[in-house]
């Protein structure tokens, strides 16, 4: 086969580095790809939004599977672009994305069909808003109903910081068109988790637990990011909570979505607070998450192209995937000010002797290569660092004794990745 996939950061790498070693693809491109995607895949200028570029290359070039990692060019419509040339699109329509891409619409999907989440409103005007807020009280979470790379949640400690989220989203323009509307949330406490699924709009395979670290500080404090390290498995997620994730949150939506006419086809990640009243949704996101996609790949034991395809087709019933017993954990290399402002440009050393590390995979998710042939930094997340073991423990172990073969003084990491499992 001749396999496409659309993306250039973590996510996708682990991806590519999975896809071609399946022994049915015989040419696979990245979409634009990264420096360190570019030693698995053949990377093609292409930005993964230019969705008239990707169609045109799919076309042009015979590609018969095309695997949509991010979730903007989902949301922008990239799956039904594809389906109308007839071409394998692994990944949900953009009437399905809207789970993603509209955290209202998310809401209202749980309302409609009794799927357990936390309490609350929809909101355009501010005023309306801080009603809400003084009705309900402190702590409640403030988002933005659009998508903002991971950072448009603001968890409010109190009235005054709920108020002035508010004001900066919906009056300050912080999160731009994602902000024009908001959700407001009651405060859920627990233990969170990620929960994936393949379906093809019908039928339901579970795969691994995982679960992420989203504040960008040890022992998670500071603001929200796009996740700066994961594990899998998740000791928190046993098979009792994994029956009960399945039976009143992943099968309801996915049989309301088919109800509703917008099927959903590609992966379903729910993110899960694992409360005391048992688990509820916190959000859902239409494609793999970054970096627990890192890890599931690395346990995997099955060949996944036969299981994407299969969610294309319509033909997940009683198709099963294998797993290695082994844990795997990721901790994310970041630019130094980040999820803020940051310098990119700076030259990444070391990675090689990184690599050598037993057990251990460096997956690139913001990087490229200057005109001498450095490796340099380009986003704000830029290096997943990852490490399989027989426990988590010594999965961590490895992990951060490759980060610290990693010369690269404008990064920085969190030292706890993995603490609540050891």
């Amino acid at each position: 086969m001749k396999v496409l996939v659309v993306g250039g950061g973590g996510r996708e790498h682990a991806l590519c580095w999975t896809i071609s070693g399946s022994p049915l693809v015989d040419t696979l491109w990245c979409a634009p790809g990264n420096a360190g995607i570019a030693q698995d895949a053949e990377c093609v200028d292409i930005a993964a939004d230019d969705i008239d570029g990707l169609v045109a290359f799919t076309v042009d070039n015979g590609v018969e599977l095309v695997v949509i990692g991010p979730e903007i060019p989902l949301v922008l419509g990239l799956a039904d672009r594809l389906q109308a040339e007839n071409i394998r699109a692994f990944g949900p329509s953009a009437a399905a994305a809207a789970i993603e891409g509209s955290k209202g619409y998310m809401k209202d999907l749980c309302a409609r069909y009794d799927i357990p989440t936390a309490g609350y409103g929809r909101f355009t005007d501010a005023e309306a808003a801080k009603a809400f807020i003084s009705e309900r009280g402190a702590p409640i979470v403030v988002k933005a109903d659009g998508l903002a790379a991971g950072k448009g949640v603001i968890i409010c400690e109190t009235i005054e910081q709920a108020n002035s989220a508010v004001d900066d989203m919906l009056s300050g323009n912080a999160f731009g068109d994602a902000g024009a509307e908001v959700v407001i949330e009651e405060f859920m406490q627990g233990e969170e988790a990620s929960f994936f699924v393949l379906t093809d709009g019908e039928n339901v395979l579970p795969l691994a637990s995982a679960q992420d670290h989203k504040r960008v500080g040890d022992g998670d404090t500071g603001p929200n990011t796009g996740g700066m390290g994961a594990y899998s498995p998740a000791p928190c997620v046993t098979e009792d909570i994994a029956t009960a994730v399945m039976d009143k949150i992943i099968l309801p939506t996915v049989a309301g979505m088919k109800a509703d006419g917008t099927p959903y086809q590609g992966v379903l990640y729910a993110g899960l607070m694992l409360t005391d009243e048992g688990p509820k949704l916190i959000e859902y996101n239409c494609r793999f998450g970054d970096p627990e996609c890192q890890v599931l790949m690395t346990r995997l034991m099955s060949d996944l192209v036969p299981a994407l395809i299969a969610a294309c087709d319509g033909e997940l019933k009683d198709f099963d995937l294998r797993w290695f017993d082994e844990a795997a954990l990721t901790v994310v290399m970041a630019a130094n000010g980040y999820p803020g402002s940051y310098d990119k440009g700076t030259v990444i050393n070391g990675l090689d002797k990184a690599a050598k590390i037993a057990g251990s995979l460096i997956f690139h998710a913001g990087t490229a290569t200057n005109a001498n042939g450095d490796v340099i930094a380009t986003g704000g997340r830029v290096l997943n660092v990852t490490a399989n073991a027989a426990t988590i423990g010594e999965a961590q172990e490895r992990a951060y004794k490759a980060v610290d073969r990693i010369e690269w003084p404008e990064g920085f990491c969190r030292r706890d990745i993995g603490w609540r499992a050891v």
